[in-house]
């Protein structure tokens, strides 16, 4: 029986790698003002210009019910089952609108990631690898809900202005890191983004400590891949953190741009490495 995996856009993935691991995507909405567009990969500068010039967020929208039976049904025509990997319940209705369709069909099963961007682009490649290896689809299903407890992922923010314009941090809290030139970390945790360290100094300096520190803490990860996920260019940030997890023994390493959903909360310069644990 053949079985397709799946994922909202907040799975953060270029086309090339979506087609590596045959991942099939249905995507958010973006409401730039009375312009609705769908999220996609490298959105986030449309993202960033946009708030420079109106000083405003765009809206996100999870995807309603009837968008998910119509990206359901088609993909049935072609399969037996489907996987689908949610954005964390705990972060948006797409996982509970996800269920509510897959409850009247057969053979779709929704996993409800507990994470978000490249996490949940680490749970799709384990399902993607599973498929190839010929689990049938209720195997997959479990040992993928299992695999939610090993993910790692946090990010590192510059600045909280966009956190700020979301409602997510308070304009106290906004001055005084603004003031301190405070750089928060954010890990994911439970299912929920958590403030973890807060960092002081330049950019470079605060995320290759953030990068140090996560790996020393966790010792014993899966070395099959690993993401490093950013909202901006930062080319030689990049290099410098993709040597560090080579170093430490990451056989793959991604690089990806953050989608409009993560890149509007975060903002821009937002940076962090994803990977699993091992069980």
């Amino acid at each position: 029986m053949r079985t397709i995996i799946t994922a909202e856009s907040t799975i953060d993935l270029p086309q090339e790698v979506l087609d590596k691991y045959n991942i099939k995507t249905i995507p958010f909405g973006i409401l730039f003002g009375n312009n609705l567009q769908m999220d996609k990969f490298g959105i986030s500068k449309e993202i960033f210009e946009y708030v420079d010039k109106t000083k405003e967020l765009p809206k996100t929208s999870a995807i309603a019910p009837e968008q998910y039976r119509e990206f359901f049904t088609e993909l049935k025509k072609s399969y037996d089952n489907i996987i689908h990997i949610s954005l964390s319940s705990m972060l948006s209705s797409a996982y509970s609108n996800a269920v509510s369709v897959a409850n009247d069909m057969e053979g779709v099963y929704v996993v409800d990631s507990r994470s978000l961007s490249t996490g949940i682009a680490l749970l799709a490649i384990y399902a993607s690898e599973l498929n190839d290896k010929g689990k049938d689809a209720s195997e997959i299903f479990k040992r993928v809900k299992e695999k939610t407890e090993t993910l790692c992922v946090s990010f590192v923010i510059d600045k909280l202005n966009f956190l700020h314009k979301g409602g997510r941090c308070s304009a106290l809290s906004l001055i005084g890191a603004s003031m301190l030139k405070i750089k928060p970390q954010i890990i994911v945790e439970n299912g929920k983004m958590v403030v973890g360290k807060k960092y002081l100094g330049s950019l470079k300096g605060v995320i290759e400590k953030y990068v140090d520190e996560m790996l020393k803490l966790h010792p014993n990860p899966r070395l099959d891949y690993a993401f490093v996920t950013r909202s901006s260019e930062m080319t030689d940030i990049v290099e410098i953190v993709k040597g560090k997890l080579r170093d430490a023994g990451f056989r793959k390493v991604y690089d990806t741009m953050a989608g409009g959903t993560i890149s509007s909360h975060c903002g821009p310069n937002c940076l962090g490495i994803l990977f699993m644990d091992k069980e």
